[in-house]
């Protein structure tokens, strides 16, 4: 038996098919699988049991899966701490154990080693499996409440909940049906966003109408003041923050489902006699603005109006003006990367995908840079204008996050908290190189490996990716890759164009019409790889999740032969329909729609289900999902499964890994190495390794 092989030729189950046409634009679209896309019915729970068993059954052949959960456990056992955020006297941090499912919230008094922490918040006690998790934890002004919102089983929907910070008890106050929301507090309240209870599947059914509503502390859901809706544009996002002197609210409006890829801005100052929004930017545009503060009378805000690689402006809330207070750069600013603290400004640039910080005063005075460690990825940086110093979070592909005090007046960097994790980054090296993708653009990639490899071609290899929504993939660590490094592995991430790293321009690159540019980068990523004898098509592995699992399908669709094993993960697979469900039509602005001609051409050319093709030898498949994820809905990834074991007659393995109690991502930390472990396994046993290698320890 070759390995990849089960024991026996495996056997699927039986999915049925319908006759389901769909016409396009005058183009006819079979989707016999469209019941699947029924998250509520028996047939598709059979459906689910069977393919899991399927999966688990061959899972459990490959004689090294528990070894290497044992050692993923083990080198994820260690202490896992935030930076810490002060609110007044106090100084809030959470803190995972190790193996803790969810990280546990502290705060104490001082940073002094005899300050000893309190505990705020422990969700591993909120629910038997640990599932539950802290989506939100936001303080009043004062300190003395915190709106506390919890999600369940990975789903995006939070329950928002009023603690008593002196207490740490809770007050009757009960918000339901909250998403894609903040907790804004302004005097007795907060500002909050949320749908109407979804009429259907809560997990599945399409969320419109999204109203921003006032709560005042102490009184029931239903008497919260609305604040803003808009139903005659239901796929709009309304969201309220405030201020840190919560003089202004700001109301943010985008819309997505129509295209736009910015928003457009309200405020309302409670000075003011008339307390209602006035605009900065009445209409919606494919341009961003986020406030960062406020400084009296001007809002500072980050833009990339006129300018693809960000810059920062002011505007005269009285004059209604703008004023230039950071320029644009030739590197671009982080996505949302510009944070105030102490009276300053840390802007965050990205040269080459790593980070600079450079520190401005409230006129746009450059006054420094910050000193990193070494070449990697910053963030952090934000906190009270009172403060005297701010804590930031340094990391890098074998370098774990380390927590950082920077000193405001003295401007130096001192470590404040430094993880301990088994094993040895000196055994280790980073090279970013540069490869040509098709249309002739240069793309970064980034290699990382135990030092001595050898380029011959038989290395394991892993090339990771995403390519969207103005998405960056900086340099970050991951206890999880360290015992495929040990085996020999390659780990290759590419960042390619629809994401952030070289600006708007790079984003807009991998939009839509110019989606094929995202998988090109990818293929090319891969021959690459090949051609500089860094694997072969035998030993590479492809990876990418949500976005980048359409990324996996599209390019294993495309071009088979050069991937040994694809592990597409909560992906969007059906291009026609993703804007049906939850809040899918959200993605519209980045991928464009089948209800316009012309992008259902481009989104038909490439949409994994619809491309998979008879004859074609596709590469050992592992697919990804999980029953509460209402993000990306599982019927994407059922209908995938479902169409390609229907279609390919290989021998490689074709698996769908069904997650229970679980989400977009894993619900705990349980899940999440079960899962990374199968992942791993599954794509070491299908390269051919019969047994692992000794995994070091310190």
């Amino acid at each position: 038996m070759a390995l990849g092989q089960a024991t026996h030729p495996l056997t699927y189950p039986q999915a049925r098919k319908t006759d389901q046409v769909d016409t396009y634009h005058g183009t006819q679209v079979a989707d016999p699988y469209r019941w699947l896309e029924d998250d509520r019915s028996t047939e598709t729970a059979d459906w689910v049991k069977a393919e899991n068993k399927v999966t688990f059954d061959y899972l459990a052949q490959i004689p090294y899966r528990k070894q290497f959960q044992d050692r993923l456990e083990k080198i994820y056992n260690y202490p896992k701490y935030s930076s810490p955020s002060r609110k007044g006297d106090w100084f809030y941090f959470s803190k995972n154990d190790g193996l803790q499912n969810q990280a546990v919230l502290y705060r104490q008094k001082g940073l002094d080693a005899s300050a000893k922490p309190e505990l705020v918040i422990d969700p591993n006690k909120l629910s038997a499996d640990g599932t539950t998790r802290l989506g939100a934890f936001s303080l009043s002004k004062d300190g003395k409440y915190a709106v506390v919102g919890l999600s369940k089983g990975g789903s995006d929907w939070q329950e928002y909940q009023i603690m008593d910070l002196a207490t740490k008890t809770y007050l009757p106050d009960k918000i339901e049906w909250v998403k894609v929301s903040g907790a804004a507090w302004q005097g007795d309240g907060f500002y909050y966003s949320r749908y109407p209870k979804p009429e259907g599947s809560a997990l599945a059914a399409k969320n419109e109408n999204h109203q921003v509503f006032f709560h005042k502390l102490n009184t029931s859901q239903s008497a919260d003041r609305l604040v803003y809706e808009d139903p005659k544009n239901p796929q709009r996002f309304h969201i309220v923050s405030t201020t840190d002197d919560e003089r202004f609210a700001l109301l943010t409006v985008s819309d997505r489902g129509q295209g736009k890829d910015g928003n457009s801005l309200f405020f309302m100052d409670v000075k003011a006699v008339e307390k209602t929004f006035s605009p900065v930017v009445a209409e919606v545009s494919n341009f961003s603005y986020n406030v960062i503060d406020n400084d009296g009378e001007r809002l500072l805000i980050l833009t990339n109006e006129k300018a693809p690689n960000s810059k920062v402006v002011a505007f005269d809330t009285k004059k209604k003006t703008f004023s230039p207070l950071i320029a644009e750069q030739p590197e671009p600013i982080a996505e949302n990367s510009v944070s105030a603290a102490g009276g300053k400004l840390f802007v965050e640039y990205s040269k080459d995908v790593t980070s600079k910080i450079d520190v401005f005063d409230y006129m746009g005075k450059r006054e420094s840079e910050v000193q990193l460690p070494a070449v990697g990825t910053a963030g952090g940086f934000g906190g009270e204008k009172d403060d005297k110093f701010v804590f930031y979070t340094f990391t890098s592909f074998t370098f774990p996050p380390t927590i950082y005090r920077y000193d405001i007046a003295t401007r130096k960097s001192t470590v404040f908290r430094a993880p301990e994790v088994d094993f040895k980054p000196a055994d280790y090296e980073t090279k970013q190189v540069f490869y040509t993708s098709k249309d002739g653009t240069k793309v970064p990639m980034f290699l990382t490996y135990r030092k001595g490899l050898k380029l011959d071609g038989t290395n394991p290899t892993l090339l990771y990716g995403y390519g969207g929504f103005n998405i960056s993939l900086p340099p970050s660590f991951s206890p999880f890759r360290i015992p495929f490094l040990e085996q020999g592995g390659v780990y290759a991430q590419a960042n390619l164009r629809g994401g952030s790293e070289y600006g708007e321009k790079w984003h807009e690159q991998g939009m839509k019409l110019k989606k094929q540019n995202v998988f090109d980068d990818f293929i090319a990523a891969a021959e690459y790889l090949i051609a500089q004898k860094y694997t072969s098509p035998a030993k590479l592995a492809i990876q990418g999740g949500s976005n980048g699992g359409l990324l996996v399908g599209a390019v294993m669709n495309q071009r088979p032969e050069l991937f040994r094993v694809a592990i597409p993960q909560v992906g969007v697979m059906d291009m026609l329909r993703f804007h049906k469900f939850t809040i899918g039509w959200n993605w519209i602005a980045d991928y464009g729609s089948s209800d316009n001609a012309e992008e259902f051409k481009a989104l038909y050319a490439y949409s994994p289900i619809q491309n998979i093709k008879p004859g074609i030898n596709y590469p050992a498949t592992l697919i990804t999902t999980a029953d509460h994820d209402d993000r990306v809905v599982p019927a994407h990834s059922f209908k995938y499964a479902a169409t390609l074991q229907e279609v390919y007659k290989g021998s490689n393995p074709v698996l769908i890994r069904i997650d229970t109690n679980s989400g977009h991502g894993a619900s705990n930390t349980k899940k999440n190495i079960e899962t990374a472990a199968d992942i791993y396994s599954f794509i070491l046993w299908n390269m051919g390794v019969a047994s692992l290698k000794e995994m070091a320890s310190k």
